[in-house]
Formats: C-alpha cells, structure tokens, sequence
C-alpha cells in the first residue's frame, strides 16, 4: 500500500476535520463505539471521510475501525487499522491535540504490519513509516533519542488514581512529564526524538498504538508491554489487550523495566 494513499486520506481529514472540532466543542456523546469508548460527532465525521476514501481505492479490504468495528469491502482482504479521532476528548473539550492513526497490516497480528501513518490534525505535520524502510516526519527520517539521558516521559492514564501510582517510580525518573491524550502523538514524539519514553500502563487496543508502534520500531525505538515481552503477537482487533512500554533505546528501556519492577 502506498504511503500516498494514507497521506491522501489525511490531508482530507486535515482540511474538514479542524473546523468541526470547533462547531462539536461541547458536543453530547453518540454512545460508544465497537471498541468500547465513548463516541462523540467528530469521531464519526473522520471515520466516514476515512471510509469514503478507502472505498474509492476498489480494492478488497478489510477496515477495522474504533467506532464502526469490522468491515469488509469487496470481500475483504489487506487490513487497515484505524483510530479516526485519537485524542476525542481533547477534540470536544477545546484542547488543540489531537490525531488521526491508520496502520496497514497484510496479515492478523502487529508483526505485519506494513506501514503506518499518524497526522495531528492541529498544525498538520505529517507522521508515517514503512516496514523496513524508515520512520519520516514531513518526508525527512527521523531518529529517536540516542543517549540515555532521562529527559521526557510521556504517559496516558485512562484512570489516574489507579495507573499514575503503578508508574510513578518510572514518572520520578525524568526531568519532564507530559500527559498530551493521544497515544498516537505521544508515539510519534518519541519516534522523533522529542520525548525518551512513553508509558501507559491500562491496556489498549491495537488501533491505539499500531502505527506508533511502527513509527517508533522504524525510528529505532523499542516497544514492549510493562514486563518487556513484545507485541509482535498482538493480535489487529477491538480487545483492550495490551499495555505499552515504549523506549527510544535499549538502554533506556532496560532502565525502565528494572523500575517498574
């Protein structure tokens, strides 16, 4: 699948999307979606806009997406995982983060993954990687932190009272915390250089990190789960099944998992 594909999809999104964040700001929730979160308009506006694109490919493939679930079109076949709005609630809450991850996996688990692509919708600043060939921001490769100075951490709580305590060990560490609400950013932070680490330690879906994932392997990052198996096996789906230990070096990451113990 060629990047240009997805960079398509996310100018679209780019163009349509920002303004609608305004006119939802406040917006009622929809109910929630096939992964099980909350759904609001501006999650189901990005999901049709991707879906219309992919659909204009003509190609068998298989769409699963947080909102709509599975979706087959033309029988089914090449995988693209989807997360329409990463950061929803930053998005009706009127906090100006917020993204869009789309991985392309030619088979059932993370190790086939074969690109991915974030875009934050905010200031446009494009985010993909090819299995094999190189993380890129804007087309420029980026490398993630060589040293293994504890500089910036990254976390998402889902539930604060519950996760902040189990990683501040980890937190105590760096000289700079960042909770931004949208692992896919965070993700590509790293992948980029801008932060050391990214922890988050409630399970997630593969929709949520699969293409950070990608961004971050590609970049020369590390990611585990919190005991340090790694997520080849994961399987493309809907299931919270994961969390996600996300390093940008070896040394770093053995820095962390001996915390965290």
């Amino acid at each position: 699948m060629n990047i240009t594909v997805l960079r398509t999809i996310g100018r679209r999104l780019r163009q349509e999307i920002p303004p609608l964040a305004q006119a939802f700001h406040g917006s009622a929730l929809l109910g929630k979606g096939a992964g099980g979160d909350k759904t609001y308009p501006i999650d189901k506006r990005a999901e049709e806009i991707i879906f219309e694109e992919i659909e204009k490919l003509n190609k068998p493939v298989t769409i699963i997406s947080e909102e709509y679930g599975f979706k087959d079109i033309k029988g089914g076949g090449l995988k693209f995982l989807i997360d329409p709005i990463d950061g929803s609630r930053n998005a009706v809450s009127g906090l100006p983060l917020f993204s869009t991850s789309i991985a392309v996996i030619e088979g059932d688990t993370l190790e086939h993954t074969k690109s991915g692509y974030v875009i934050n919708l905010i200031n446009g600043d494009e985010f993909w990687a090819i299995k094999g060939g190189g993380s890129f921001l804007n087309g420029a490769p980026i490398k993630t932190q060589r040293d293994d100075v504890c500089s910036v951490i990254a976390y998402e709580a889902q539930t604060p009272k519950i996760d902040i305590p189990k990683i501040m060990p980890l937190l105590s560490l760096f000289n700079r915390t960042r909770c931004l609400g949208s692992t896919a950013i965070d993700m590509a932070f790293l992948a980029q250089g801008a932060v050391s680490m990214f922890i988050t330690p409630a399970p997630s879906r593969s929709f949520d990190f699969a293409a950070g994932w990608l961004l971050v392997k590609e970049a020369g990052g590390i990611v585990t789960d919190l005991a340090g198996k790694n997520l080849d096996k994961i399987p493309a789906g809907l299931e919270k099944i994961s969390p996600i230990l996300a390093s940008a070096n070896e040394s770093l990451h053995r820095k962390a998992l001996e915390t965290l113990k």
